[in-house]
């Protein structure tokens, strides 16, 4: 039997307008489910610029948000999985980096708060810290789409490598990552670490970013993209608006898995990688 799901990634470009932001989403979501797709991804704090000063005023209430109720409705009108990028979350006087997922009913399926917070310093190209507005969450966050597992990451999570694989020991075969690189770390480490990331762990890697806006004051590498478990790029995007579509063999996951099978050679007696 073929096992392939079918996905769609917006890289859409993000302004000031957080409404207009809203509508681009949904329209672009719109244009997706029409490919005949499985799950439609969204970029990174796809609702407001990636700035700590925009976080808490673009912020939305889970309790109270009539954003989240919109994707539950288009995900449920259009039978498809949508995993609607990051939003900041406003959660008592916590704001959180959160990507909702949302089933085919228009549930929500998962729900995952970025742990691994943006706090670097470049001299003289970029310095950002998001934990002087964000909160970290914690654990890690899987979702079942009926014929694969999936897990669920965001940006600079993709930098540690022992996440992922406690993400492979749960034995999803997808990852998705919806991103906002930078013009001085996405040149250097996006590709690269998508495509290590994918090999590391015998998953296909789906990456979602915003276009590129030059005139931003944080300004994207774009270029989103899907690799396949055996590290490579089977979809890219440029650096302006568009949608990339990508089918995710899972037979082919299972065939590399059993080809190369590095989590069964994995030696437990020397190291061991456990959730706590």
């Amino acid at each position: 039997m073929e096992e392939k799901l079918r996905l769609a990634i917006c890289q859409m470009k993000v302004t000031e307008n957080k409404e207009g932001n809203i509508q681009k989403a949904f329209d672009m979501i719109r244009t997706a489910a029409k490919n005949h797709i499985d799950m439609v991804l969204l970029p990174e704090m796809f609702i407001c610029p990636y700035d700590n000063s925009k976080f808490e005023a673009f912020s939305e209430d889970p309790d109270d948000s009539p954003l989240l109720g919109g994707l539950s409705q288009l995900s449920k009108q259009h039978n498809i999985f949508i995993a609607a990028g990051t939003i900041p979350e406003k959660t008592g006087d916590r704001v959180y980096n959160t990507s909702f997922i949302f089933d085919r009913e228009g549930k929500v399926a998962a729900k995952y708060s970025k742990a691994h917070l943006f706090d670097i310093d470049i001299p003289g190209r970029i310095t950002f810290k998001e934990s002087d507005v964000l909160s970290p969450g914690s654990g890690i966050t899987t979702f079942d789409m009926g014929l694969c597992k999936v897990g669920v990451a965001i940006c600079y999570d993709v930098r540690f490598p022992e996440f992922f694989k406690l993400m492979a020991l749960r034995d999803v075969k997808l990852i998705i990552l919806p991103a906002s690189f930078n013009m001085v770390t996405g040149p250097a480490h996006w590709e690269l670490l998508m495509r290590c990331r994918s090999v590391d762990n015998q998953v296909y890697i789906a990456a979602a970013s915003a276009a590129r806006d030059t005139g931003a004051g944080y300004v994207s590498y774009a270029n989103s993209m899907v690799v396949d478990p055996w590290g490579t790029v089977t979809a890219r995007a440029g650096e302006g608006e568009e949608i990339i579509y990508a089918d995710i063999d899972l037979q082919a996951v299972g065939r590399i898995r059993n080809e190369l099978p590095l989590l069964k050679n994995r030696r437990t007696d020397i190291y061991d990688l456990r959730e706590i």
